[in-house]
């Protein structure tokens, strides 16, 4: 399927704020899961906290070095509101405790890695039944924690701080290596991945992973680099973690931590190193972006083990940096190298909009939790906020 380019007719639209600040290329970002707040990194180190209702910035520190910069930003509400996880290209990973408007001074906790390259990390992604919890549910690990009369996560500190102490108990009693407080990330030889629990500090696994003889069944080394990296945790999976990897070559490989000698499955979607993968809310399925010219969306199949194509999207031009898929799994968004953001409904793979805000590489999009806003990042230094189909 190639870009409907010509049935536009409407002018894209502008963003609906611009936000400025930052004084290097703008890397990653991602948003706060209750609160009205965006997290930017850029490659001058410093990470950044803005206000999205005020559209204006709260707190800023260099959290990594200038001359490393700021590879990705993450948050959950599964490794806690109240934390942020920056990682450089220095080596390290860090984990940001929130307070009172601002960074600690200090990361709670600091990992070394040893991995110096260009693969963002991922946290665990866990599927759930309804983006609005409309019936005040979430879904923890398998386990269904009821939220009381509605109350939401931003009401007052005291909320949030219940919860917090009520998910920190549940990690301490989850000991499987499915539990919520781990990152995926490319490792410190670059063709593998490696899981790491941000409780401890301590890499727990490695993908593929020697067998006891110390012979590797399963090598990813003639595949390249890995350049992506999803992590969840599908409802099939009994709560262990489950990796989607892309490569060099233009190979992924699906992983399930239980096997880690041998993935489920390879496929091979794409003929350039694969840059960007999401996983949809479901955990059945998703998107891939590549320095190639297209976009690939597959279903996951648990049961049968096997990655499918559902629908191939050509582009114009080459190289996406950034695939985001909305949290209610009706509409998702790539960062080109061309400097577009372009948004697609995810069902169909449809065009729907191109948008022509940024002047230099996007290198990040992202959605917020509530739907409402998208955020794009670029190397033009600005973050641009937008509201596009809101009522779908």
């Amino acid at each position: 399927m190639t870009e409907p380019m010509s049935k536009q007719r409407r002018p894209p639209p502008d963003p609906v704020a611009v936000l400025r600040g930052h004084r290097a290329s703008v890397t990653d970002l991602c948003f706060h899961p209750s609160q009205p707040l965006l997290y930017t990194g850029s490659a001058d180190g410093e990470l950044r906290i803005w206000d999205t209702v005020q559209n204006r910035t709260i707190a800023s520190a260099g959290v990594h070095s200038a001359a490393h910069g700021v590879a990705s930003v993450a948050c959950s509400s599964s490794i806690g509101v109240d934390k942020v996880i920056s990682q450089g290209r220095d080596g390290t990973v860090k984990c940001w405790d929130i307070g009172d408007g601002g960074l600690s001074r200090t990361p709670s906790v600091t990992i070394k890695t040893n991995a110096y390259h260009f693969c963002k990390l991922s946290l665990v992604k866990k599927p759930h039944c309804s983006s609005t919890q409309v019936d005040g549910r979430k879904l923890y690990d398998g386990d269904e924690r009821e939220s009381t009369g509605g109350e939401t996560l931003d009401d007052s500190e005291e909320k949030v701080q219940g919860y917090l102490s009520e998910q920190s108990r549940t990690d301490e009693e989850n000991t499987e290596v499915g539990g919520s407080k781990y990152i995926a990330i490319a490792g410190e030889e670059p063709s593998e991945v490696e899981l790491w629990d941000l409780n401890t500090a301590e890499r727990c696994t490695r993908l593929p992973q020697s067998c006891s003889a110390g012979l590797s069944a399963f090598s990813t080394k003639e595949r390249g680099m890995c350049m992506a990296v999803q992590a969840f945790s599908p409802l099939e999976s009994q709560g262990f973690i489950n990796v989607v990897a892309g490569y060099e070559d233009g190979s992924m490989l699906w992983w399930d931590v239980r096997n880690p000698g041998v993935p489920i499955t390879s496929v091979k979607f794409h003929s350039e190193p694969v840059l960007s993968l999401c996983i949809d809310g479901s955990c059945n399925g998703g998107i891939s972006g590549a320095a190639d010219e297209k976009i690939m969306l597959y279903t996951l199949d648990n049961s049968m083990g096997t990655c499918v194509i559902k629908k191939e999207i050509n582009l114009e031009r080459p190289g996406i940096s950034s695939t985001s898929i909305r949290p209610d799994g009706k509409i998702f968004a790539t960062a080109g190298w061309d400097h577009r953001v372009r948004v697609y409904n995810y069902r169909k793979g449809t065009a729907l909009a191109i948008l022509k805000y940024h002047h230099a590489t996007c290198n990040a999009v992202s959605y917020s939790k509530d739907c409402k806003l998208m955020a794009s990042a670029s190397d033009d230094t600005v973050v641009a906020l937008w509201k596009l189909y809101t009522q779908t």
